[in-house]
């Protein structure tokens, strides 16, 4: 993976950075096996996610869709390609989601990516900052994107 990341990106001069594009992740394919794994290890087995077949059929889409969790999930990843490991930060937790919204689905097979822009830091003492990024997850070729997210980080120097 490799991400579009301003270059000079420190825990020092990140409040510089606030209202900016912050990077973008490499595209994440998102093919049925995961789709399936990640199925099997919530219980969320709805056939429009696992059931290809019924999907053509029925599903409004004609394919299965990934999940909106699954998706959500894939910000921290993003987030430690494109943010915390560039900037030199020791470790990062997951602090809070402000808002999440499912704009549109992504097919099976599919590829999403993340498009960061820091929204605001906040100093909270020790090294510790909380970081409040805009995720974008950007759907190749969609008009779109799959979700939009307020992310609160916890980031340790």
């Amino acid at each position: 993976m490799t991400a579009n990341t301003p270059t000079g990106l420190s825990l020092v001069n990140i409040r510089g950075f606030i209202g900016k594009q912050l990077g973008v992740s490499a595209w994440e394919t998102l093919g049925q096996p995961r789709i399936n794994h990640f199925a099997e290890c919530t219980g969320d087995n709805q056939w429009i996610h696992v059931d290809a077949e019924r999907a053509q059929r029925e599903s409004p889409y004609r394919s299965t869709i990934a999940h909106g969790y699954l998706l959500l999930s894939l910000l921290a990843p993003t987030t430690l390609e494109v943010i915390i490991k560039p900037a030199g930060i020791k470790a990062a937790l997951n602090y809070g989601i402000n808002r999440v919204r499912f704009i549109a689905p992504v097919k099976a097979g599919g590829r999403v990516r993340n498009r960061i822009k820091l929204v605001g830091v906040e100093d909270k003492g020790n090294g510790r900052k909380l970081l409040t990024t805009e995720n974008t997850l950007e759907i190749d070729g969609g008009d779109k994107p799959a979700l939009i997210a307020l992310v609160l980080s916890m980031v340790l120097a």
